[in-house]
């Protein structure tokens, strides 16, 4: 289904387009509309939580062979974390100084909507408020999260399970192999609810345009724009400038090395399906087969530059769009969140949808958004994992050469 997925959801939106241009307001088309639409929602909304828990569960496991490569292990997981924390840095501040789509009104709002809309409330409450009520979503009990898709108490409780299971489980323990076993199978039943995206783009497509909401193709023209800019900048700048300084290895041998990798990721939309590719890169790279066989597969899980950007900036543009002020704490709220459903993605095409779930719940955005995204989602999919896929050639470097001076 993946490699058909945009053309059929290009297809659901066409259908939902020349629906609302031949039976406008139509009640039985509104319906039809509103139940596809829910029907898609109930089904995320059934498999969101324990999506969530488990992706980030398993993904926090994969971190054992980090004990058994102590440096290089430490070096790695370090580095994820910063370039992805200033990846998600680096799309929000872009965001809020260029967000093109503020020039026509929000979707939730058209009667009353400002062209100059304000991206952030401003009566932010103090920093000690701030800080507690993170604090209290954050520390909850872990059935109470699960039942009320409390998404920063459901990944708290994730990662404090899955560090003390690091701790304590032996490397070949059968409860991980369950674990990542698990995860698999709930991606799987993910996968089965990519069936329902056609239904639900008919239906929002239909609303959409029946209640004369036509301007929402240049504000999602307009988002694609800013995500694919700040992509190539941090691909074009930021990633060879830490690869130069950090890592010793010229732009120009970097990007000569990395082609054929990010093409295959263009291509491919896949951060594992590129891995034979990036090894080869990685081997006329110089780095070693021992950092290489670590970095490469564990980047292509947890190591998402290029998907914690897109998700920090869609996540401004969809409040934009319901109407949404996005105080401090719920910015705060995106950057964490952002970063950690990154963490949780498979490298497969499309993967990234799941951690948007996580980012628009946890700040009280409606699901509806994602709807809106998959038309354009595919195309933005392959820039993002070439990103990526560069992220982790860099990482590979940078790891390898400080790696080596112990």
């Amino acid at each position: 289904m993946d490699r058909y997925l945009f053309p059929t959801v290009l297809m659901a939106a066409l259908v939902g387009f020349a629906l609302a241009w031949a039976f406008p307001s139509t009640p039985w088309l509104l319906e039809s509309a509103a139940l596809f639409k829910n029907l898609f929602l109930s089904v995320l909304k059934m498999i969101v939580a324990p999506l969530v828990f488990f992706s980030v569960l398993s993904g926090i496991l994969r971190l054992d062979a980090a004990k058994q490569l102590r440096r290089i292990g430490t070096l790695t997981v370090v580095y994820y974390v910063v370039t992805t924390a200033f990846a998600i840095a680096l799309g929000l501040t872009v965001v809020f100084v260029f967000h093109p789509w503020t020039s026509a009104p929000p979707l939730g709002a058209i009667e009353t909507a400002s062209t100059n809309a304000t991206l952030i409330s401003a009566s932010d409450n103090a920093f000690s408020d701030l800080v507690g009520n993170l604090l209290a979503q954050m520390f909850v009990n872990p059935f109470a999260a699960l039942t009320n898709l409390n998404i920063l108490g459901i990944v708290t409780n994730s990662i404090v399970l899955g560090l003390a299971l690091l701790i304590v489980l032996p490397s070949d323990s059968t409860v991980k192999t369950s674990i990542h076993e698990i995860t698999g199978g709930i991606y799987k039943l993910a996968s089965w609810a990519v069936w329902m995206v056609p239904l639900g783009i008919v239906g929002i497509v239909y609303e959409m345009t029946t209640n004369a909401n036509s301007t929402l193709i240049g504000q999602l023209a307009a988002f694609s724009g800013v995500v694919i800019a700040t992509t190539i900048l941090h691909m074009a700048i930021i990633l060879p400038s830490i690869g130069w300084f950090a890592g010793r290895t010229h732009p120009f041998v970097l990007a000569k090395k990395a082609f054929r990798p990010v093409v295959v990721a263009l291509s491919s939309s896949s951060s594992a399906a590129t891995l034979p590719v990036s090894f080869q890169a990685a081997n006329d790279l110089g780095v070693s087969s021992t950092t290489s066989s670590f970095v490469l597969p564990l980047g292509a899980t947890i190591n998402m530059d290029g998907t914690a950007l897109f998700e920090g900036i869609a996540a401004i543009f969809l409040a934009y769009l319901f109407g949404l002020d996005l105080s401090t704490m719920a910015t705060v709220t995106v950057f964490i969140v952002a970063m950690l459903a990154s963490i949780g993605a498979p490298g497969i095409p499309s993967g990234s949808m799941a951690g948007m779930q996580m980012v628009l719940l946890a700040v009280g955005i409606p699901l509806e958004g994602i709807l809106i995204l998959l038309l354009v989602e595919r195309p933005l999919d392959t820039i993002r994992t070439a990103a990526n896929v560069l992220g982790d050639l860099v990482g590979c470097v940078v790891i390898d050469r400080h790696a080596d001076l112990t």
